[in-house]
């Protein structure tokens, strides 16, 4: 059985037991989490598909912590003319863990 779950603004495949990265959610780590915005669930040839939502079902998961991803440099230059910028960034985010669907 998997679902279609919109998590964070993004849309992820999900599977009972699997373990995830998502942009960062509120919470500590062990904190328990319920995601209600399910747009598609598969139980074998049973397929249900939301408009625009499955109503009345849920994904439970488990918030295991909070990490940082790695540097993304950025370099601007304009040729000819002296400018050069170099900038990074690490983006934040949360690992969870997927308890059940339904």
């Amino acid at each position: 059985m998997f679902a279609i779950v919109e998590i964070a603004g993004q849309q992820f495949k999900v599977e009972k037991d699997q373990k995830l990265f998502v942009h960062r959610l509120e919470g500590e780590s062990g904190a328990a989490l319920q995601f209600d915005r399910v747009l598609l669930t598969a139980n074998g040839s049973d397929v249900a598909v939301g408009v625009p939502t499955v109503s009345g079902v849920k994904v439970s998961a488990t918030l295991l912590g909070h990490f940082r991803g790695e540097k993304v440099r950025i370099f601007k230059k304009k040729r000819r003319k002296t400018y050069r910028k170099t900038i990074g960034h690490r983006q934040s985010f949360t690992q969870i863990q997927i308890n059940s669907i339904g």
